[in-house]
């Protein structure tokens, strides 16, 4: 088989509350040319791990990684709303392979997504329905939150089993890096706010419509420095991609929970689908003479922007055979 992958923060802010026009254009130039190398690399199936931000996976039942058959887009921020184009029969394969490989995969016949998935679609494809994929949910919100072994696992089983279709393969991780945005917190929420975070009753149009609102201000607030909010981490960022493109993936390992939440903030695990998608990457090509998949980063963007609360960044990798 053939493999890719493309890193991609995401923020419901953008097109919202942006940043300066030259950091915005920078933005844009690196986008854009992920977007040339997924043209170029013409991916015939897409494996797309993403957070949700209780829209789709709530407290009553919280897996910390689940795979889907079928998914649907709330169309939360103003991102698009329906069904993923999943194939379901890739989906289905890459779920047994993963099962056989001893990671106890939960699986979604039904997965409702937001613009986690969402956004990183419609930047690099124009839309949700333009490529066959098969979406991954990584928690990175709620706790209690597993060690990241365990999704390094992930990736390394999925790719294993991606590498058994033979076909070429996008691992698309999105999300992150530094990043406390105002998501809600079970723990000493009032009772309303407690029984919408186990329950997941979906809120009328006009709860959606101020809950976005306060957090289109946050990001207004964070960009004017008067929050509370974590500061972001260029230095913790730049050290999460300096380690993806070292390819010493074992590294993360002994990351702790506590360390990524300290360094990044209460959303920083959202790095989780990086690092996913870079171990399936590394899990499809030739061993490298450390063990570990051989691959090279061909791109690598970051800039801290405040307005959208994230640390943003873009990279992009392939394979890469021994010499």
């Amino acid at each position: 088989m053939t493999a890719a992958a493309v890193g991609l923060s995401h923020s419901p802010l953008i097109g919202k509350n942006d940043p300066a026009p030259e950091v915005l254009a920078s933005v844009e130039e690196a986008v854009e040319g992920a977007r040339s190398f997924v043209r170029a690399f013409d991916p015939e199936l897409v494996v797309l791990y993403a957070p949700d931000h209780y829209n789709g996976f709530f407290y009553k039942e919280m897996p910390p990684f689940c795979l889907a058959t079928e998914a649907s887009a709330v169309g939360d921020f103003g991102s698009s709303a329906g069904p993923l184009s999943v194939d379901t029969d890739a989906a289905r394969a890459l779920a047994r392979g993963v099962l056989d490989r001893g990671i106890d995969l939960t699986v979604s016949a039904r997965m409702t997504v937001d613009h986690g998935f969402v956004q990183p679609l419609e930047v690099l494809f124009g839309g949700i329905d333009k490529v066959p994929v098969v979406p991954v949910f990584i928690n990175g919100v709620a706790t209690p939150l597993g060690p990241v072994s365990r999704i390094r696992a992930l990736g390394t089983a999925i790719g294993e089993a991606a590498a058994e279709l033979d076909r070429r393969v996008l691992f698309l991780g999105s999300g992150g890096l530094s990043h406390d945005p105002p998501v809600p917190v079970l723990d000493g929420a009032p009772p309303r706010v407690a029984d919408a975070l186990i329950e997941g009753r979906p809120p009328t149009p006009e709860q959606r419509a101020r809950g976005e609102e306060r957090v289109v201000q946050a990001g207004r607030d964070y960009a004017a420095g008067s929050t509370r909010m974590i500061p972001l981490n260029p230095v913790w960022d730049n050290h999460v991609l300096d380690t993806l493109e070292s390819g010493r993936l074992a590294d993360v390992d002994d990351w702790t929970v506590e360390w990524m939440g300290t360094e990044g903030g209460g959303s920083a695990h959202e790095v989780r689908t990086w690092i996913a998608a870079f171990a399936s990457l590394a899990a499809t090509g030739p061993t490298g003479p450390t063990g570990a998949g051989a691959y090279r980063v061909t791109s690598r963007f970051y800039a801290p922007i405040p307005e959208w609360i994230a640390g943003f960044a873009v990279a992009t990798a392939e394979q890469e055979p021994l010499r």
